[in-house]
């Protein structure tokens, strides 16, 4: 089986739909995904997920199964830089922070600490990857230990339209990591394409492996310059990039 993670086109988060941009990323991305066998289509809610699915759907005649689970992970937690209480999304901490504590590395331990516990982080997370596994056990690949085991082994392609933080929290699900690794060290712009695959070595027993990681290929094709959202400034410098 082959999952594409894909995240949403270049946001307007005010009207929580796209930018011009991220209407011609869409575009872009339609004309790649229709070339696809897709057994089936998965969308977040929120609007600038829809907007960009919109155009793939009706480009193949095609709906979408809409969950909420698969919204942008909402919880948020008090950031320890900011004097006072600042509630910020779950991963948008200094590294300075986070990397301090080891705790954060650890793949049953990174949930536990006082501030993702007052965000009630865990308790999300759990629910995320629950349904998750629920969805994975529909299409023949049921959660086992740290595996799958593979009760109806096939080859579909399943599509999932959705954020950044919430690719990282079903990403780290499959490889079993903590996902504060991967929303620190990991960036995968608007419109990009995430795939996975199974590997069955052996009979029965199935792990995930991705083969290509926020895969942008559609817009250099296109002549698309890819966004700068999600990633901050590359140097200190750099005055017209997000630093904080």
């Amino acid at each position: 089986m082959r999952l594409l993670i894909i995240r949403h086109g270049d946001p307007d988060y005010e009207k929580d739909s796209l930018t011009e941009r991220g209407w011609r990323e869409a575009e872009l991305l339609a004309d790649r995904i229709s070339k696809l066998d897709v057994a089936e289509f998965y969308v977040s809610p929120l609007g600038r997920a829809k907007d960009t699915a919109s155009l793939t759907l009706r480009k193949m005649n095609r709906t979408a199964r809409e969950y909420d689970w698969l919204q942008e992970f909402p919880p948020r937690i008090n950031r320890p830089d900011v004097k006072g209480r600042r509630m910020t999304l779950a991963w948008d901490w200094l590294p300075e922070d986070w990397t301090a504590e080891e705790t954060y590395f650890m793949r049953d331990g990174w949930a536990n600490t006082d501030i993702m516990r007052a965000g009630n982080v865990g308790e999300v997370y759990g629910k995320v990857i629950e349904s998750f596994d629920a969805l994975l056990a529909e299409h023949g690949y049921v959660r086992e230990g740290n595996l799958y085991r593979v009760e109806r082994p096939n080859r579909d392609t399943l599509v999932f339209f959705c954020h950044f933080g919430l690719e990282c929290v079903l990403l780290s699900r499959l490889m079993n990591v903590s996902p504060m690794i991967l929303w620190h060290h990991t960036c995968a712009a608007p419109s990009s394409v995430t795939t996975v695959y199974t590997e069955e070595r052996r009979e029965g027993r199935a792990a995930f492996r991705v083969s290509a990681f926020g895969d942008i290929s559609h817009l250099y094709a296109g002549g698309e310059e890819p966004s700068f959202a999600a990633r901050f400034c590359e140097t200190f410098e750099g005055e017209e990039e997000r630093h904080d």
